[in-house]
């Protein structure tokens, strides 16, 4: 068996999974075969692998890291949340039923008879989970997890799939991360493993600091007080990275500061900037597929929810979603349906993707997603919908406007195309788009050209710059994180850990927990 460590947090985005990416870079820049592993995710950003696996784009953008292929062994378990209160399930990369979280975490609601996942329990799925960490660690030096949460969520500690479950029953070292930029990072440190078990406890090596800005000196003290309360160590003070444009769970506050990416970028090439808006529908689903506009000079990439900020939009762009007619019924309430009407009518350009794709069509049959039947699109596409039980999962590549480009499909929603020109196995009318290709705008020669023919309708002098590569810009900011590790944490200690498990000894801090 290759070696293991589990990366928890004091909260959600705490940093696990930036640190999980930035270890992989790291080792694998030291000659480490090393993968990623996630037991369990909860995100509406997903990823097809070429095996025609949907795992969480977060594990997708590890293995990245790794300079591995991602495959469903490294994120077994997917929930993609379709409500406040249930969420798809998806095991080893394939839907499997419908749960609300009762249904999930211990309540006897669970899907159709029939179903794997009858009765709900997730605590069934630590048996599956543990059996890909196994194969992963027959397969590999190294094997980085990353948690979901807190460890210390005692309410859902009997039926750990993705935290201690898997550390304990796999006897591996954890690594807790705290955002110091939030505050409170000490005391959460202390709290998180204080509220764990004594046998939990026992497998809590110590402790990584992220988002740290200003002088370290100053952080030393507290961090010798924090070992004297705990027995542990502190494994790396991280700085404040800026501009790190790196897919995680659900990252959109990030986007919703009114800029995908924080990094600077070059100046425009032509005399004008391109301003790219992009609906923000409800269970917006891969508004990743935005990130690549975003890394060209000169185009300002926003979020919006308010008719009045379409009308300066050179592009609108209608993303993804896991509810397409919640997303539809949504955009009409909201007076952006008429507004997108409006723009079809003067040749504006307008792009939808997926489940926007979807919702620019005449007709949405759906007894599936929403079970709403039969209901009117916004009717800008010559396209009809009909939602199917199984769902297409696949890794398409074709061409358009002259150019090569790979996407992926995550839909259940089957389009038949009655007219328009021909595009990504969807269409165009005038300056309206559709496809149900994610991540097509990666291709750079296809996302010139494109951008080319939206400067071109929308009358603006903008021109592509004609080197930038999508793909160069996300291995330099793997490289960033990987930078990160090896710059500001204990790397020997790191490496310990991996190749040796828990320190022994451990001091328990009381009261621990049940």
């Amino acid at each position: 068996m290759g070696g293991g460590l589990l990366i928890a947090g004091t909260t959600s985005d705490a940093g696990k999974s930036v640190v999980t990416a930035g270890i992989c870079r790291w080792l694998v820049r030291q000659g480490v075969k090393v993968a990623p592993f996630k037991g369990q995710n909860m995100s509406l950003n997903s990823f097809v692998t070429r095996e025609g696996a949907e795992i969480g784009r977060a594990q997708a953008m590890q293995a990245q890291a790794a300079r591995v292929e991602p495959t469903a062994l490294m994120n077994p378990v997917l929930l993609k949340p379709g409500s406040d209160r249930s969420s798809q399930v998806v095991l080893m990369g394939k839907p499997v039923g419908e749960l609300s979280a009762r249904g999930f975490f211990g309540a006897a609601d669970g899907p159709a008879a029939g179903q794997p996942l009858a009765g709900g329990r997730r605590e069934a799925l630590l048996g599956p989970v543990l059996d890909c960490l196994a194969e992963l660690r027959g397969m590999y030096d190294a094997v980085i997890c990353e948690g979901a949460g807190s460890p210390a969520e005692i309410n859902l500690r009997r039926t750990d799939i993705v935290n201690m479950g898997i550390a304990r029953a796999a006897g591996l070292p954890v690594v807790v991360v705290g955002d110091i930029d939030r505050g409170g990072v000490f005391a959460s440190f202390f709290g998180t493993t204080a509220l764990l078990s004594p046998e939990d406890q026992a497998l809590v090596a110590g402790y990584v600091v992220n988002k740290f800005r200003g002088d370290v000196t100053l952080l030393e003290p507290g961090i010798e007080m924090l070992r004297g309360l705990t027995g542990r160590h502190t494994y790396g003070i991280l700085p404040y990275a800026h501009g790190l444009g790196i897919d995680e769970e659900d990252g959109l506050r990030v986007s919703m500061r009114g800029t995908v990416r924080e990094s600077v970028v070059a100046p425009p090439v032509g005399e004008d900037v391109l301003r790219v808006a992009v609906c923000a529908v409800p269970l917006m689903s891969n508004f990743t597929d935005v990130d690549a506009l975003a890394a060209e000079p000169g185009v300002v990439v926003r979020f919006v929810d308010r008719p009045e900020e379409l009308t300066d939009a050179d592009l609108v762009v209608v993303p993804g979603t896991r509810g397409t007619v919640r997303a539809l019924e949504w955009l009409r309430e909201r007076g952006l349906a008429a507004e997108l009407g409006r723009r079809a009518a003067r040749g504006r350009p307008v792009l939808g993707i997926c489940g926007g794709f979807q919702l620019l069509g005449e007709h949405i049959e759906d007894d599936v997603e929403s079970k709403a039947g039969s209901v009117a699109g916004l009717g800008l596409l010559p396209v009809r919908v009909r939602f199917a039980a199984g769902k297409t999962l696949a890794r398409p590549v074709g061409e358009a406007l002259g150019e090569r480009v790979e996407g992926y499909e995550i839909h259940h929603g089957v389009a038949e195309v009655l007219g328009g020109d021909s595009f990504l196995d969807g269409c165009r009318v005038g300056s309206v788009w559709g496809t149900h290709w994610h991540g097509s705008l990666e291709s750079d020669g296809f996302r010139r050209r494109f951008l080319e023919r939206v400067a071109r309708d929308a009358g603006r002098r903008f021109v592509p710059a004609p080197d930038t590569s999508f793909g160069v810009l996300r291995e330099e900011q793997l490289d960033r994180l990987g930078d990160l590790i090896e710059e500001h944490a204990d790397t020997d200690a790191l490496l310990r850990l991996i190749e040796q498990g828990p320190p022994a000894g451990l001091p328990f801090i009381p009261p621990g927990a049940p």
